[in-house]
Formats: structure tokens, sequence, C-alpha cells
């Protein structure tokens, strides 16, 4: 008996010492800590439970169904280590405290040179944050807040703290405070992303430098909030119904030396909206159909505005402010206002024979209420600016001295021409007769 009862001891104290491979094969930050530099771990298709801290260069690789569960007390994934890739899994469960000294979000990044792909984040303060992390790729993933019901009670889909010369390309924001935001980060390249139904599609602070390129800012209160920055170039974005309350596809305010070519601002409260900028140079873009086309104020200057298409906003310029020292051409060479400003090009060479001007009384009713945008397309604004013509209340919106014409423009122009010579010379005719 007494060997039976030492047997039974010897075989439960072996059990006991033994590793436990099912344990630990479920225990992802176990997992992980059993890794050396280099390793890939690869997960199956369930869900592991977070949070976890990575301080190691290695990869995590999921599967279609791959989800990493946070306890909803802080980042779900914690990335200290440098030259670390996540990618193909799905992220939940971070803290949603606000009030906390450590932003918390479904990824934080502390290190540099790290690729995050094709990740899905949901139910997290913010979505993948940068903090003082360099030469990262952030691609193909998606992000989404609670909705604009929320909006003070979530953070960003993309935060990039102090952190430079990182990629964001191909991801998908919706539903966050701002989509993406940017402080102190300099010298960044933001390619082919989506933003949605955020406050700020782009919200920007004291960051130089940086490349947006292929980008959608639709349905956000506002596009792009550029504020506080220079040497920012935008080029071939779309800021699409931006709308509401104080709404705008761009703003620039107190930044320099902004390049942008080639984007499309439409169907926004007001596509452009430029304060305190100085420098900028804005070609190329197209400016349709917004309920103000650009909303310039005195305290911006140097800007200059040349071969843009401009045309079908309820009010093309509003020059607000004051008188602010800008230019409507460059080269000799203005903008396309369409159908709103006809010219005559009689040597055909693209340039209107004479400027336009615009001239308009609302510059008033804008500066002292910004709620007259909710009625810019009431009659009663139309009767108001009649009234202020015949007083002569109006005040020049903006002066292009060589506004461009465009081909079938231009053809009709001879085709006005030639009509109006043939009934005058009929009239003459039939007076000599008389």
């Amino acid at each position: 008996m007494k060997k039976l009862t030492f047997l039974f001891f010897i075989i439960t104290m072996s059990l006991m010492a033994a590793p436990q491979v099912g344990s630990a094969a479920n225990d992802l930050q176990q997992m992980i800590d059993l890794l050396e530099d280099g390793d890939r771990l690869q997960l199956e298709n369930k869900t592991y439970e977070g949070n976890i801290t990575i301080d190691k260069s290695i990869e995590v690789i999921g599967q279609k169904n791959t989800v990493i569960k946070g306890n909803g007390t802080g980042n779900v994934i914690s990335i200290h280590a440098p030259n670390v890739t996540i990618r193909n899994i799905a992220v939940t469960g971070g803290s949603m405290n606000r009030n906390s000294s450590e932003e918390y979000a479904g990824i934080k990044l502390y290190s540099d040179h790290n690729v995050i792909d094709g990740v899905i984040i949901k139910h997290s303060f913010h979505g993948i944050y940068l903090s003082q992390s360099h030469h990262n790729i952030i691609e193909n993933s998606q992000v989404t807040g609670v909705g604009k019901g929320e909006i003070a009670g979530q953070g960003n889909g993309l935060h990039i703290y102090y952190s430079n010369d990182n990629l964001l390309k191909n991801n998908i924001v919706k539903g966050s405070r701002d989509g993406m935001f940017f402080d102190y980060a300099n010298e960044n390249e933001i390619v082919d992303n989506t933003i949605s139904n955020t406050r700020y599609g782009l919200h920007y602070m004291y960051s130089d430098d940086n490349f947006f390129k292929g980008n959608t800012f639709t349905m956000n209160t506002g596009g792009a909030a550029i504020m506080h920055s220079n040497g920012i170039r935008l080029e071939k974005n779309r800021f699409i119904f931006n709308f509401g309350h104080k709404s705008f596809g761009l703003l620039l305010l107190s930044s320099r030396d902004t390049t942008i070519l080639d984007n499309t601002f439409s169907l926004n409260q007001r596509g452009l909206y430029i304060d305190q900028a100085t420098g900028s140079v804005i070609k190329h873009n197209q400016i349709l159909k917004n309920q103000v086309g650009i909303e310039l104020w005195a305290s911006s200057n140097e800007q200059i505005f040349s071969l843009n298409e401009i045309e079908e906003n309820t009010i093309p310029v509003a020059s607000l402010g004051g008188e602010g020292r800008n230019s409507w051409s460059e080269n000799g060479i203005g903008n396309h206002w369409g159908k709103s400003f006809p010219m005559l090009d009689l040597n055909q060479d693209g340039i209107g024979d004479e400027s336009i001007v615009y001239q308009s009384s609302l510059h008033e009713l804008i500066e002292d209420q910004e709620l007259v945008y909710l009625f810019l397309k009431s009659p009663a604004i139309a009767i108001y600016e009649e009234m202020n013509q015949f007083f002569h209340k109006e005040k020049t919106m903006f002066t292009d001295p060589y506004p461009i014409v465009q081909e079938h423009e231009s053809k009709m122009s001879w085709v006005i021409l030639v009509g109006a010579l043939l009934i005058a010379a009929y009239l003459y005719q039939k007076k000599k007769l008389l």
C-alpha cells in the first residue's frame, strides 16, 4: 500500500511539473514570450485574449477570422520592439477611457520600422497610435469608431504623435472623432486613404513637409483642417460632401507654403477656407458645386490661384475681413469660371478678352453671422444682392485679369459674334429700306 501511495505521489508531482502545452497554446502573451527575434507566429482562426506587449522583432500573422480581444483596460497591442509586423488580424476591446494620462489604442507603437497590414480595429479609444515612432508602414487597415453621436467619447482613427517619415496607405477610417490626427509629425506620406463620417477627416497641428495624395474625405463635418503647419503638399485628393454648420472641404489656418494641386472640392459648404495663410499655390483644382467655392480672409496673403476650374458654386469666392494681397493668375493665366462668367476670346488664345470682376454684398452678412450659409440659396439672398447692387454697396470679391476660356466656349464666342453682326447688318439694311 505504501508503494502504491508513493507511486501515485510521484505521478502527481510529475504531471504538475510538466509543461502545460494546452494552456500555453491558448495564452497569446506566453506564446510571444517564447519567441526569439526574427521568429514568425502564425495564429489560428479563433479569438485570443489580450492585452499583449511585443518587445521582440517578430511577425504575428493572422487568418481570416483571427481576433485579438483586449480586456478593456489599456492598449490591446503595445509594440515596443522595432521591426515588428502585424498582419491580417482583427483587434477589439481596447480601453475607452478618455480621462487617462495614457491615450489608449487598439494598436500603439512606441518603436520604429514596423509594418501594420490588413488590421481591422473596433471598440477602442484610438485605432492605431504612433508615439515617437518613425519609419513605419500602416496599410490596408480599417478603423471603425462608434459614430458621430459619440465624438467626444472616442479618439482618432490614425493618431500620429511626434512621429516622422511614416507611410499611411490604403486605409479606411469611419465614425471616429478625427480620421487622421497629426501632432508634431513631419515628412510623412499619406496615400489613397478613405475617411468618412468623422469630425475632421484630417486634423493637422504643428506638422511640416507632409505629402497627401489620392485620399478621399467625404461626409465629415470638415474634410481636412491644416493648422500651424508649413510645406504641406496635397495632390489628387477628393473633398466631397463635407457639410454642416461651419463645414469645409479644406481649411488652411496659420499655415505657410502649402501646395494644392489637382484636387477636387465638390458639394461642400465651403470648398476651400483660407485664414491667416501665406504663400499657398493653388493650381489645377476642380472647385465645383459648393455653397462657397473659396472663402478667403484678408489675413491671408500671397496666395496664387491659377488654372483652377471654379464653377457652379452658389458663391464662387467670398473675400472677407478687408483686402488681402492675393493673385488670381500666374504668368498671364487665370482660372476657368464656367457659365456664370461668359467670356469672349476673339483672338483664340484661350484667355478671355476682358478681366472678370466679381462683386457681392454678402461679405458683411457672412462676417457678422455664419448662419447665413444655411440660406445662400434662398430667394431672399438674391433680393438682398439686388438691393445692394442698386445702392452701390457691393465689394469686389476677386479680379481675374486672365480668365481661361475653354475651346468650346471660344467657338461659341465666334458664333455669338457672327450672329450679332448678321442681326446688326439686317437691322441696318432694313432701316435703309425704310
